[in-house]
């Protein structure tokens, strides 16, 4: 599978703009806070009672689920099948199922605090949080390393109209569209998601009329847009809804907040269905409140009645050893006394999802650099060896700051497309080497 993401790509264009120390995406330790209260209680039970054949497979459905032989060889039947001299708007869209187009997804990295920044007006907002604007040479360097994904969160609340067109500045489009070109060029698969939207995107009982119709108007406007790209290009609704200082506001929120983030996800679902062409069988990515993992949210979310759907979760876990809040008794060693952590996480996935036939894909995960790389070397190596085995595709979060205040995500230097910490990403990819 990895073998076309092995070629050699030209890397060049340095740029030197410096770069201002911002927080990065998910960064309140509540996500990964153990739930005592209990409205998690009763929704753990609730998914506990409904489903207890899931619960009892929990391990087997996930290895059989990476290990079968008939989605082995779709992947390598639609690996081949890419070819990089087809302009885009001629590839053809397959109608595969989600977990043959999942299976097919080793290591992503995201583009983070570029195109998702806000803080300036037009085209100047993607350099406001100061990450250099992106450019193809960037995306050939991220491609060249090993990642045969790239998340694009992207922006598009202050670059929208007013109501009820809500119509999306066309500078601002057709240069996401650009960045976008830039990684399908390389053949990499593309999460295009909407990001830090929560000013206006708010899932409860007195907003979720009006950010139904904003998300329908945003949303028809870029299904269009790249309604002719083949299935490289997934769809990622929303980027950690949730009420902004709201109740359980990352630990999965409360009944009113999750029954509207059903109707916010159907709506996402229905949009980009009714635009038709390739958009018929796109992969789309639904969520969770604040794209938690805890039970709480994830045992009642909704999933849609659709048959090209899977779930985007994000999982700092654990969030003592990837973050330095020091509410949270944050440590710097990985001694694999808190293996057990991570086992969780994705044994809840497993059992509330990939039991069911529902695909996930982690889009955010990540440590925080504390001049301990080899300890985070042996942590990636354990967590992304438990995604791997539970067929579970995971992305870096790269907010571009490794040397300034703020969260040190940063593994790629976008300024000379270098890598900040070189041995940490050659452990992520010698777990995908690996038979």
């Amino acid at each position: 599978m990895r073998k076309y993401f092995k070629k050699l790509l030209a890397v060049g264009m340095a740029t030197s703009l410096a770069f201002a120390g911002l927080t990065g995406c998910g960064s309140d330790a509540a996500q990964n806070v153990p739930q005592d209260n209990q409205e998690a209680v009763e929704a753990t039970q609730e998914a506990t009672e409904a489903a207890p054949a899931a619960e009892a497979t929990t391990e087997t459905a996930a290895e059989e689920a990476t290990e079968a032989p008939a989605a082995e060889a779709t992947t390598e039947e639609v690996a081949e099948d890419t070819a990089t001299d087809i302009p885009i708007e001629e590839k053809e869209m397959k109608d595969i199922t989600p977990a043959e187009l999942v299976a097919q997804i080793e290591i992503g990295w995201n583009l983070g605090n570029s195109l998702d920044a806000y803080g300036a007006s037009g085209l100047a907002s993607e350099t406001s949080w100061g990450n250099p604007a992106t450019t193809k040479e960037m995306i050939d360097a991220v491609a060249a390393k090993g990642f045969n994904s790239i998340r694009v969160p992207v922006t598009f609340g202050g670059h929208m109209g007013p109501a009820p067109d809500y119509t999306v500045d066309p500078e601002w489009m057709a240069r996401v569209k650009e960045v976008v070109d830039y990684c399908i060029e390389d053949d990499l698969y593309v999460l295009l998601d909407s990001h830090h939207e929560e000013d206006w995107r708010i899932p409860d009982n007195d907003h979720v009329d009006a950010t139904s119709e904003q998300m329908a108007a945003l949303w028809t406007q870029i299904a269009e847009e790249f309604k002719d790209y083949d299935y490289h290009l997934i769809f990622e609704g929303m980027n950690e809804p949730r009420v902004k200082g709201g109740q359980n506001e990352w630990n999965g929120g409360t009944p009113e907040v999750r029954k509207c983030l059903d109707t916010l996800n159907q709506v996402f679902v229905d949009t980009v269905r009714a635009t038709g062409g390739n958009n018929e069988y796109r992969l789309l990515l639904i969520t969770s409140v604040a794209g938690s993992h805890v039970i709480s949210t994830i045992a009642p979310l909704k999933i849609p009645e659709d048959d090209h759907i899977a779930v985007a979760i994000h999982a700092y876990t654990p969030y003592a050893f990837t973050y330095e809040d020091p509410s949270a008794n944050p440590y710097d060693n990985w001694d694999g006394s808190h293996k057990g952590d991570i086992t969780g996480v994705f044994s809840d996935l497993s059992r509330i999802f990939l039991a069911k036939g529902v695909p996930v894909l982690i889009t955010e995960m990540g440590a925080v650099d504390k001049n301990n790389e080899d300890e985070v070397v042996n942590w990636v190596t354990e967590y992304l060896s438990r995604a791997k085995k539970s067929g579970i595709p995971c992305y870096w979060w790269d907010n571009g700051n490794f040397d300034q205040e703020g969260e040190k995500f940063a593994v790629f230097n976008r300024n000379d497309n270098t890598w900040y910490r070189e041995k940490l990403v050659d452990a992520m990819m010698a777990v995908y080497e690996e038979e």
